[in-house]
């Protein structure tokens, strides 16, 4: 099997600019809902659709995060699988 780590996709500064991304958008998008010209009620429902789209798109990010994740584990066993077949093959066998 083949020890080869696994490479890292994003940078530091790439981790960096998403986590500040998101902490503006949801700076900005709080503080329109909070100064916004509605009733108490109509900010309270767009703070919680907000909080609801967030969590929601988190959790979507995980999904497809773990599925990627498995379908490359499927493929390094099998890769692994098939190393080890090729390893035990003697093409010089009962000549």
């Amino acid at each position: 099997m083949s020890d080869t780590p696994v490479k890292q996709q994003s940078t530091a500064a790439f981790y960096g600019q998403a986590v500040v991304s998101f902490g503006v958008a949801a700076v900005a998008t709080g503080l329109g809902i909070f100064r916004l010209e509605a009733d108490t009620w109509v900010r309270a429902f767009l703070g919680i659709a907000v909080l609801y789209l967030v969590t929601s798109a988190f959790t979507l990010a995980k999904v497809i995060r773990d599925r990627q994740e498995a379908g490359h584990i499927v493929s390094r066993v099998d890769q692994a699988r098939l190393e080890k077949l090729l390893a035990e093959h003697d093409p010089y066998e009962k000549l």
